[in-house]
C-alpha cells in the first residue's frame, strides 16, 4: 500500500534510508551519508504532504518525494519543457532486503499516475553519477539525461538529472 507520510513515521524512514545507505557504501556507491538524508528534510516533506510511504505488512519498506517545488541546483539544467507545471522526484527508497522486486517501479509508477492526474509536464528528478544502476532504472523508463548538478556536501561527483515529458 503506497500512503501519505506523516511525522510518526520519519524514525522508521530514516531506519530505511540508513540501511539504503550502508548497502550503497559496501557497494562503493557514496551517494547518503550522514548529511543526507536526514530528518529535517523528512519533517519538510511531510509538513509540504509530499512524502509519500510504501507499507508492507504494516511496516515501513519504501519511501518516495513528489515535490512541485524546484531546487535552485537545478536552475542550470536546460529542461525539456517549461520550469512551470512540473513534478520533481527526490529520495526513493526501498529496503535493501526488498531491492530488484519492483517496488521502486511501483513507487514511480504512483508518481507517474501522480503526475498525469494533476495534469502535471513533465517529471523530473536526479540520481548520483555512480549509481549506474539507478541511472538504467531511469533510462529504461523513457528518462532523459539532461545535465549535471552538484551537492558537495553529499560527494565529489554529480548527479545526472533526467526528465520525463508527459
Amino acid at each position: 500500500m503506497i500512503r501519505k507520510g506523516n511525522l510518526e513515521d520519519i524514525d522508521a524512514i530514516m531506519h530505511l534510508t540508513k540501511a539504503c545507505a550502508k548497502v550503497m557504501i559496501a557497494n562503493g556507491i557514496y551517494q547518503w551519508n550522514e548529511h543526507y538524508p536526514n530528518k529535517s528534510a523528512f519533517r519538510n516533506d511531510v509538513k509540504r504532504e509530499e512524502l509519500y510511504i510504501l507499507e508492507i505488512n504494516n511496516a515501513i519498506k519504501g519511501t518516495i518525494v513528489i515535490s512541485t517545488f524546484m531546487d535552485k541546483e537545478y536552475i542550470p539544467i536546460k529542461w525539456l519543457t517549461k520550469n512551470e507545471n512540473n513534478i520533481y522526484i527526490h529520495r526513493l527508497a526501498i529496503h535493501p532486503e526488498l531491492q530488484g522486486k519492483g517496488y521502486a517501479q511501483q513507487l514511480m509508477d504512483f508518481a507517474k499516475r501522480y503526475a498525469i492526474d494533476n495534469n502535471y509536464s513533465s517529471i523530473r528528478l536526479d540520481t548520483f553519477s555512480q549509481n549506474k544502476r539507478n541511472q538504467k532504472f531511469y533510462e529504461l523508463r523513457g528518462y532523459k539525461r539532461l545535465g549535471d548538478i552538484f551537492f558537495p556536501k553529499q560527494s565529489e561527483y554529480p548527479f545526472h538529472c533526467y526528465e520525463l515529458v508527459l
